[in-house]
């Protein structure tokens, strides 16, 4: 499954060191979201601190809230945790991260993948401005049979941070609705990824875990709903 098609002019540079397997050297970089990420969110693991509150699933560590449930999407032939799923109040959030070029953005170019992959399977795309930049509204047919066709809606968010992509698909309600995607949107804005050391190319899945138990609540408890055991994830995963 090619979550991101690594394009023909992707290559790995002497201004990624961490691509090349060269040791990262931790310096200031320049914000690449348009919006202030640094300071509004999702953040990068050295700009937050997540020893408390957080469910840690390897490169994405969620903040959870009470009525959240969290669950894995597996990717069916190497069986690999490939996304997040977040689901409350009716809507879900799916978080997937990557790797990306310490000068570069990768939001720009994925979003026209993500709008050519969407009307080569005969649905509509709208881009607007949200609350993390520029987004796409895409409406995806659900039932191709019957005379008459019924479309779901799907709403894409990407922010470019440090040397990863993390990229937010909204659906149910919330995919249309600001008012039912306010929660989930404060839960993306908290979103804290792990880049990690490892040399990757760019577009490379920073890779997801099963966490050993779910994180403490900011008031010391357990949180209720422990991640689900992992599934096949839906389709949406394939697009973009």
């Amino acid at each position: 499954m090619a979550l991101f098609g690594r394009g023909k002019n992707a290559k790995l540079t002497s201004e990624d060191p961490s691509v090349l397997g060269q040791p990262a050297q931790r310096r200031s970089e320049p914000d690449k979201s348009g919006y202030g990420r640094p300071q509004k969110g999702p953040f990068d693991a050295s700009e937050a601190s997540t020893d408390v509150g957080y469910v840690d699933l390897g490169a994405i560590l969620v903040r959870p809230v009470d009525g959240v449930q969290l669950r894995l999407e597996l990717e069916e032939a190497t069986q690999r945790v490939v996304a997040v799923t977040i689901d409350l109040n009716g809507s879900n959030l799916q978080l997937q991260a990557f790797a990306a070029p310490r000068s570069e953005g990768l939001w720009g170019e994925i979003r026209a993948q993500i709008a050519q992959s969407v009307a080569s399977q005969g649905g509509m795309v709208e881009e607007t401005e949200g609350s993390f930049g520029p987004e796409l509204i895409a409406r995806l047919p659900a039932d191709a049979s019957g005379e008459r066709r019924s479309y779901r809606a799907a709403r894409f968010m990407g922010v470019d941070g440090p040397r990863w992509f993390l990229r937010g698909v909204l659906g149910g309600p919330a995919a249309e609705s600001h008012e039912a995607a306010a929660e989930l949107e404060d839960l993306f804005r908290h979103v804290v990824v792990d880049r990690g050391e490892s040399p990757l190319p760019p577009r490379e899945l920073l890779p997801l875990r099963i966490p050993v138990e779910a994180a403490p609540h900011e008031n010391g408890h357990a949180h209720p709903e422990a991640p689900e055991a992992p599934e096949r994830g839906p389709e949406i995963t394939h697009l973009g």
